[in-house]
């Protein structure tokens, strides 16, 4: 990637009916057109609706209905996005893609085909929109471009006529999801700089990246909000943000999830304007997109409708109204024709309507009509429209369509009109035959008959012969496997990212501060004194095992809390081809090691010294030892349990996971009188050797007499002597520190170091599994 690559300047816009009246500003030149909308549309769709640079995400033009005569647009002049490495364009073709997912439910066993067959070609420097209902397949077809599913699938994705491959591909395409997913303790210019420093070539200097991001901030209107957290952006900023963040290398195909959800008519126009405005550059630009307005529709250049899985229209926005008319299905005046067409597509005008488009398109007529009405548009009298559409008489329309020699091939009336015979069903094979009677001013029309012979199975095929491979399509992009950057530079930016994050969380970080100051003191007063008195070794061995309980605790669920919420952002980031998830997970773990490391120490710091545990310094290290270890394998158990499940269930599990691992430590139940059957449950709890680890750490090593005070009558059964009327502070049941270990059911003579290293050996199983159970979830996104 050389840097001294830049971006063709976009032209800009000139009409007969607008004087262009020049501002000029400290940050950038813009020329501000006030004209008439319709104008400016034909002019240039494409510079149409470029953003203002406004930092609270409110632009120009009107909200909440159709703009006004003079909407003031400013168009961004100078040599935009120049810093961007120049892409090949890349169209994509799809043909008879079909998808099933199986039907949920154990008694269920069959499959639900979601997509049926379809096809169609997207074309770079097209914005195009994919339209349904809820349930049509939009966004799963959409995601099945983009390279996310790949299973149940069948049919081919070609990429510039050759077939895809799938990590080249993904390298060369991003895609960007509805929610917006961010991670709230950045500013704008530290998510760019991250996005540069993962996405743009490592041999780039930094100094490039800083000013290619600038540059990319300039043009999306995000330079005066550069510095502020992007938890504080306001929606359409923050829509903004996620496109700038894809766009440091230039991706030539790129991928929106509904970009238009939950943002105002204003921010709405701003983003699809910006998406337009994306397309000059050659991108290819594919959206699923639910109910636009009419305004927020004309500004897409191809509408794929789909309707259970098919496709009922596949062609230019503009002629979407007079292709329906053809079939009698007239748009009303001064009706949205989105609207209209979603009407068509949720059956309000009848099943058989819908199956006549779904055997239109499968018999390329949206093509054919296409072509014909340049045709028509050309050689016909007509008027232009406001919009600079043709319009001319209809009968007229139908003869010179028919006429013309790319349509007379297949001897089509302007575009296909279907007759479909009450018996027989829409799957059934095409053919097309003559309808001698069905002229108009004596040119032959045709009908298209649908028999029942073998061949289709209900699969929409398109004809895409007249889609002529250009030079563009033949030579394909040539992209590597790899990363943009080496693993140990994704590391080292996803560690610093990380633990910059942690930093500022001020709400988690401080909390979990402050906790473990607060209780370590509490602790540390309510059984202060107690770790040399022997006559207290029972609360004491309390007071060991609530300290690791909450030192458990605390590391366990923030990272329930957290891991869940940041899925989204590793999802997109890792498959949008950022970064690997190896550097990914030992960059998120290794970041909050330092946390588990210094919060558990300053607990046990507190609560040893003010309990007056032995002051003895290897038995205070070992307890130290004994809980980081605890707070590292509560951690890891985190870790699974947080990149298994949604946030809802790991709140839930998280806590439930505790109550065997608790049970099964030796304090509530003595590991002796554990019934046989359940005795290997012990061993799987990892706070059974961090509590082991402790009390032999404290009443360990030899540890000389715990009590001066006159024993207890041994012949006298123990039970009876806690029964005694003698106050229980000054019983002394023990005189050494090796008998209270064995009624605790600790081997005395047992070896610290083994507990130590079963606890290790928690530790790395549960990483790993962590690492195992990340992966899958990843995998189960395709």
């Amino acid at each position: 990637m050389a840097s001294g690559i830049q971006e063709p300047a976009l032209p800009y816009v000139t009409t007969p009916q607008t004087t262009p009246t020049h501002h000029s500003n400290n940050n950038n030149d813009s020329v501000v057109y006030n004209g008439n909308r319709a104008s400016l549309i034909s002019a240039v769709p494409a510079v149409v609706a470029t953003i203002a640079k406004i930092a609270n995400g409110h632009g120009v033009g009107g909200g909440g209905g159709a703009v006004g005569e003079h909407t003031a647009l400013i168009v961004p002049s100078g040599n935009k996005l120049r810093h961007l490495p120049r892409r090949s364009p890349v169209n994509i073709e799809f043909s008879d893609v079909t998808y099933s997912v199986k039907e949920p439910g154990c008694r269920k066993r069959g499959f639900k085909t979601i997509l049926k067959g379809i096809s169609g070609k997207i074309r770079s420097g097209d914005l195009t929109a994919i339209m349904g209902p809820s349930g049509a397949g939009k966004s799963t077809l959409m995601n099945i471009l983009a390279g996310y599913k790949t299973r149940a699938l069948s049919g081919h994705i070609n990429i510039n006529g050759q077939e895809r491959d799938l990590r080249s591909f993904r390298k060369m395409s991003c895609y960007i999801m509805q929610d917006d997913q961010l991670l709230p303790h950045l500013t704008v210019m530290e998510a760019m700089m991250i996005s540069a420093q993962l996405k743009m070539d490592e041999d780039l200097s930094l100094d490039y990246k800083k000013s290619a991001v600038l540059d990319i901030l300039e043009t999306l209107g995000l330079m005066e909000c550069s510095g502020t957290y992007t938890e504080r952006l306001s929606g359409g900023q923050r829509k903004r943000l996620a496109i700038a963040q894809e766009l440091v290398n230039n991706p030539p195909v790129m991928f929106f999830d509904e970009p238009t959800s939950g943002l105002d008519s204003s921010s709405c126009f701003q983003c699809v304007s910006l998406l337009k405005y994306l397309t000059q550059g050659g991108r290819t630009i594919v959206c699923t997109i639910h109910q636009p307005s009419a305004k927020i529709f004309e500004m897409f250049d191809k509408l794929y409708m789909m309707t259970s899985g098919r496709c009922i229209y596949d062609g230019r926005t503009s002629l979407v109204v007079p292709f329906l008319g053809s079939y009698g299905l007239k748009c009303p005046p001064y009706h949205n024709p989105a609207d209209y067409l979603m009407e068509v597509s949720s059956g309000d005008y009848g099943e058989d309507t819908i199956d006549m488009l779904v055997v239109a398109i499968a018999s390329n007529a949206a093509a054919i009509f296409e072509e014909a009405y340049k045709q028509t548009c050309e050689q016909a009298p007509h008027t232009k429209t406001g919009n600079d559409q043709c319009t001319c008489n209809e009968k007229e329309c139908r003869c010179l369509a028919t006429r013309s020699p790319k349509v007379q091939n297949y001897t089509l009336d302007k575009v296909p009109i279907f007759v479909l015979p009450a018996d027989q069903a829409v799957d059934g094979s095409i053919s097309i035959t003559e309808l001698p009677n069905g002229n108009v001013n004596g040119d032959a029309c045709v009908v298209v008959e649908v028999g029942t012979s073998n061949g289709t199975n209900g699969h929409c095929r398109a004809d895409t012969s007249l889609l002529a491979q250009t030079d563009d399509d033949k030579s394909v992009v040539a992209e590597c496997h790899s990363f943009s950057t080496s693993c140990l530079t994704q590391f080292r930016v996803l560690f610093i990212r990380t633990f910059k994050s942690i930093m500022r969380d001020t709400t988690l970080t401080r909390l979990r501060l402050f906790s473990h100051l607060a209780i370590g003191v509490l602790i540390g007063l309510l059984y202060k004194g107690l770790g040399e008195d022997g006559t207290k070794a029972f609360f004491n061995a309390g007071c060991l095992f609530f300290s690791m309980l909450f030192i458990m605790f605390t590391a366990l669920m923030p990272t329930i809390l957290t891991f869940p919420m940041e899925m989204g952002v590793f999802v997109r980031e890792h498959l949008n081809y950022w970064y690997s998830l190896k550097a990914y997970y030992f960059a998120k773990t290794m970041a909050d090691l330092p946390f588990q490391i210094i919060f558990p120490l300053i607990y046990g710091s507190i609560v040893y010294w003010m309990t007056s545990q032995p002051p003895e310094f290897h038995r205070f290290a070992l307890f130290l030892a004994y809980s980081v270890m605890t707070a590292l394998v509560a951690q890891s158990l985190g870790l699974v349990v947080g990149a298994g499940l949604d946030l809802q269930s790991a709140v839930f599990l998280g806590p439930v996971t505790a109550i065997p691992i608790l049970l099964f430590s030796g304090f509530f139940v003595s590991l002796k009188i554990i019934p046989q059957y359940l005795q290997w449950l012990s061993y799987l709890s990892y706070v059974r050797y961090s509590f082991e680890g402790t009390m032999l750490a404290v009443y360990g090593f030899n540890r000389t007499a715990i009590c001066t005070d006159p024993a207890v009558d041994p012949s006298v059964d123990l039970v009876d002597q806690m029964m005694a009327d003698i106050p229980m502070g000054e019983r002394c049941f023990f005189h050494e520190a090796n008998e209270f270990l064995e009624q605790m059911g600790i081997d005395s003579a047992g070896l610290w170091w083994v507990d130590l290293l079963v606890l290790c050996f928690f530790f790395v199983v549960l990483r790993l599994i962590a690492y195992l159970v990340l992966r899958w979830k990843v995998r189960s996104y395709r």
